[in-house]
C-alpha cells in the first residue's frame, strides 16, 4: 500500500472519529484535532487532481460555515459522509 493511500485510509478513520466526538458533544477536542486534520489534507491533497482538490475545499468550507454556526450535527455530517466520499474516491 502506498503512503498516499494509507494517509488516505487514516483520515478516513480520522473523520468518522471526529464525526462521532462532534456527535457526542465533545466540541472542543473535537475542534483542535479537526484543525490538525485540516491541515494534513490540504497537504496531501496538494498532490491530487486538481478537481479533488477543489471538492475538499468546498468540504472544508461547509464545515467552516457548520463551526461558525455551531451546528455540530451538520458539521459531522459532512465529516461521516461528504468527506469519506471525497476520500473514498482518491484512495
Amino acid at each position: 500500500m502506498s503512503s498516499a493511500i494509507a494517509s488516505i485510509a487514516q483520515y478516513q478513520c480520522q473523520a468518522t472519529e471526529l464525526a462521532l466526538q462532534f456527535r457526542s458533544d465533545s466540541h472542543t477536542q473535537a475542534a483542535l484535532d479537526l484543525a490538525t486534520m485540516v491541515a494534513q489534507l490540504v497537504q496531501t491533497f496538494s498532490t491530487q487532481p486538481a478537481q479533488y482538490a477543489a471538492e475538499l475545499q468546498n468540504i472544508l468550507q461547509a464545515v467552516l460555515n457548520c463551526q461558525a454556526q455551531r451546528d455540530w450535527l451538520g458539521l459531522a455530517d459532512y465529516l461521516e459522509y461528504e468527506l469519506q466520499d471525497l476520500l473514498h474516491l482518491c484512495s
